[in-house]
């Protein structure tokens, strides 16, 4: 018998989500609705109902986030939600790779460049072959890691990557492709992979080897995945080949934002999902625990104005006001509008500002003010 009073602790939307064990589930979750409650919960109601916390897979965009909802469930009922295999993309991909990257044509025991090292290898195949020479501009280092990298995350398309975002560089993308195969060429001689082949390689060896596929389908029998609007479309065929077996997939994301577009992150995969999931059940956390209704209503309004298409609306559970904008020229004028023209609020208050330079003079000013 559980501890846990789901019906008490959830709102009706987090408990259908929560008490959805079987079939794909694709749940619509903004900011400040609950949803790494929804995923905690979830998590502690499998492994009440008795699935084998190693056959539940949690991915998310950074380990720490894993780690402290799998803290949260283990406190929520059994300890045993600490073996839930949580983790992201890419670590799954190093696990699963380390078992069967001779199936590639990799060592199992295979290096994983970071970022210095990538960096370290383009310039060395550069200074070899000379490609710089006599062509004019031509990106430097750093640019190039970008490069092959979104072009990597799109799916390898050079051309489109670079018509996009480095448009300079196109009269020398024959020197720039030419680089790519070489480095693609390195890697493979000396066994390493990038950050991007580990996510590439998982995809094609759960496109190409059906015995893999039912193997790590029978091992992760329920799949959970956070942020899925931060997922680019390779990620989302690891998602469908992973689920393929059992269908036991539940995505959560919000369908109005998304931070790793950089990366070739596509937020219309949160659309797509019932495609690649035929039946699945769609779940809307609209209620709002973060912005009273006012801030909701204008933020739903700038995203109809600019033609977002979203599947969800936001909405409060209570009332609130909507917040006062005031502009400032600077520190001394921050200090004599709070000295002078400003209510005394009897709470802390906060500033945010798009960099530490334009921070440091605001929270001067404020200070100045005795706003604490």
């Amino acid at each position: 018998m559980s501890d846990i009073a789901y019906e008490k602790v959830l709102n009706p939307s987090q408990l259908e989500a929560v008490m959805t064990d079987r079939g794909p589930l694709l749940v619509i979750a903004g900011a400040g609705s609950g949803k790494t409650r929804t995923l905690v919960y979830r998590v502690a109601r499998l492994v009440e109902i008795g699935v084998d916390p190693e056959n539940i897979l949690l991915l998310t965009f950074t380990r720490k986030a894993a780690g402290e909802m799998l803290e949260r469930a283990a406190g929520l009922s059994d300890a045993r939600c600490r073996f839930v295999s949580g983790g992201t993309f890419h670590s799954l991909a190093n696990r699963v790779l380390r078992s069967y990257a001779d199936l590639l044509g990799f060592d199992r025991g295979f290096t994983i460049l970071d970022r210095s090292d990538m960096e370290e290898a383009i310039r060395s195949l550069i200074q070899e072959s000379q490609m710089n020479r006599g062509v004019g501009r031509f990106p430097k280092t750093g640019t190039l890691a970008n490069i092959l990298s979104k072009a990597a995350n799109l799916g390898g398309s050079l051309e489109t990557c670079m018509e996009e975002e480095y448009f300079q560089f196109l009269p020398v993308i024959d020197q720039v492709d030419r680089l790519r195969h070489l480095y693609t060429e390195f890697k493979k001689n000396h066994s390493m992979m990038d950050y991007d082949d580990l996510i590439l390689l998982l995809r094609q060896l759960l496109e190409q080897e059906e015995s893999v596929r039912k193997e790590l389908g029978d091992r992760y029998s329920h799949i959970m995945v956070d942020e899925y609007q931060d997922t680019n479309a390779i990620q989302a065929d690891i998602v469908k080949w992973l689920g393929l077996e059992h269908q036991n997939v539940m995505v959560v994301g919000d369908d109005s934002q998304s931070i790793y577009s950089f990366r070739g992150a596509n937020y219309r995969n949160m659309f797509e999902f019932p495609s690649l999931f035929p039946g699945a059940k769609v779940i809307k956390l609209e209620e709002n625990y973060r912005s009273t209704q006012p801030i909701l209503t204008f933020t739903n309004a700038l995203m109809e104005q600019a033609g977002c298409h979203t599947i969800s609306r936001r909405k409060w559970t209570g009332e609130g006001r909507f917040p006062t904008s005031r502009s400032f020229s600077g520190p001394d004028t921050i200090h004599l509008s709070w000295k002078w023209n400003w209510p005394a609020f009897p709470f802390p208050m906060s500033n945010t500002a798009a960099s530490n330079s334009l921070n440091q003079p605001m929270g001067n000013g404020l200070l100045q003010g005795k706003v604490q």
